[in-house]
C-alpha cells in the first residue's frame, strides 16, 4: 500500500530542512564564513598585526626612554610624541586584529588578545603619567641653576670674602672669624644642593633643606655682624659678598622648588619598575598570540590525507 505525504509531512520536512539549513549557517559562521584560501590569507594577517604590535610597542619603549633621559626640555617632546604614535600604532593594529573573523580560532587565542589589551591598557597609562613628567625636565633645569648661575654667585661671595680676609690680616681675630664661618658655611650650603636634586625621596629632602636653613642663617648672622661693625660698613667686599651672596639665595630658592618636582627622577623611577614590568606582560602576551596562531592548521592541507585519495602510511 502506497502511502502519500500529507500537508503535516511537508511540514514536518520543511522544519527540518530550516533546522538544517541554520545549523550549518552556524557552522558556517563560526568558521569564519571563509573558504581554505581566505582562511589562510586571515591567518597570514593577524601573523603581521601581532608583528607589527610587537615592534611598535618596542618603538614606543625605547622613545619614552629617550624622551626620559633627554637633556632639553625640546628633545623630551619630541620622543614623547614619537613614542605616543607607536602607542597609537599599537592600538590600531589590535583593533584591526580584534575586527578580523578569527579562522579556525580557539578560545586560547581569543583569551591571548584579552590579556595582552588589559596589559596594554595599564602600559598605556603609565605611559601617560611617565611621558607628563619627562617632558618637565625639573631636575635637569635645577642642575643647570646650580651648576650655572648659582655656582657663579657663589663662587662671587667667596671670592669676595677671600679679598675681604687677605685685606684685613691685622684685624681683630672675631671680624676675621666671621668672614671665615660665612665663607664656610656659604661653601657648604652649595655643596648640598646637587644631592638635594638627586634626591627622590621626601624626608631626605626636608632634612637635607633644614641643613642648608642652618648654613644659611649661620651665612647671614656673620655677614651682618661685620655689616654692623662701623669701621667695616661700607667695606667693597663685604658689600660684594652680601650682594652676591643674596642672588645665591634667589636661585637656591628656584633650585630647590624644582628639585621638589622631582619630574626626571621619577619619570626614570617609573620607568625602569612599573613601565618595564608591564611592556614585559605586553610582549609576552604578544609572543604566545604569535605562536598560538603559528600552531593553527593550515587550512589548504586537510587533517585526512585519505581526503586525497592516499592510504596512510602503516606503522613499521
Amino acid at each position: 500500500m502506497k502511502l502519500k505525504p500529507g500537508v503535516r509531512d511537508f511540514l514536518w520536512m520543511g522544519a527540518g530542512a530550516v533546522v538544517l539549513l541554520l545549523v550549518l549557517l552556524v557552522l558556517q559562521y563560526f568558521r569564519g564564513g571563509l573558504g581554505p584560501a581566505q582562511r589562510l590569507e586571515d591567518k597570514a594577517r593577524r601573523t603581521a598585526l601581532v608583528e607589527r604590535m610587537r615592534l611598535s610597542l618596542s618603538a614606543a619603549s625605547e622613545a619614552e626612554k629617550s624622551a626620559v633621559l633627554a637633556v632639553t626640555d625640546e628633545e623630551s617632546q619630541t620622543f614623547a610624541d614619537q613614542a605616543t604614535a607607536a602607542t597609537a600604532e599599537v592600538d590600531k593594529a589590535l583593533e584591526a586584529l580584534k575586527a578580523l573573523p578569527a579562522a579556525d580560532a580557539a578560545p586560547k587565542g581569543k583569551d591571548l588578545i584579552s590579556k595582552f589589551s588589559e596589559a596594554f591598557a595599564e602600559f598605556r597609562r603609565v605611559d601617560r603619567d611617565l611621558l607628563a613628567l619627562a617632558v618637565k625636565n625639573t631636575n635637569v633645569k635645577a642642575f643647570a641653576l646650580a651648576f650655572g648661575p648659582a655656582a657663579q654667585a657663589s663662587k662671587e661671595t667667596d671670592a669676595a670674602l677671600a679679598r675681604f680676609l687677605a685685606s684685613h690680616e691685622a684685624s681683630p681675630q672675631r671680624t676675621l672669624l666671621l668672614a671665615a664661618a660665612a665663607r664656610a658655611a656659604a661653601l657648604r650650603l652649595e655643596t648640598r644642593l646637587a644631592p638635594h636634586i638627586a634626591e627622590e625621596n621626601d624626608q631626605k629632602e626636608d632634612e637635607m633643606e633644614a641643613l642648608m636653613a642652618k648654613d644659611d642663617r649661620e651665612v647671614r648672622a656673620a655677614l651682618d655682624a661685620l655689616v654692623a661693625r662701623p669701621d667695616l660698613g661700607a667695606d667693597p667686599d663685604v658689600a660684594s659678598a652680601r650682594s652676591s651672596y643674596e642672588r645665591f639665595s634667589a636661585l637656591r630658592a628656584q633650585i630647590l622648588a624644582l628639585s621638589r618636582e622631582n619630574t626626571n627622577v621619577r619619570s626614570l623611577s617609573i620607568s625602569l619598575n612599573q613601565k618595564r614590568k608591564v611592556t614585559v606582560v605586553c610582549q609576552d602576551a604578544l609572543s604566545a598570540l604569535r605562536r598560538e596562531i603559528a600552531a593553527e592548521p593550515d587550512p589548504l592541507v586537510p587533517a585526512n590525507p585519505r581526503h586525497l585519495g592516499a592510504e596512510p602510511t602503516p606503522a613499521r
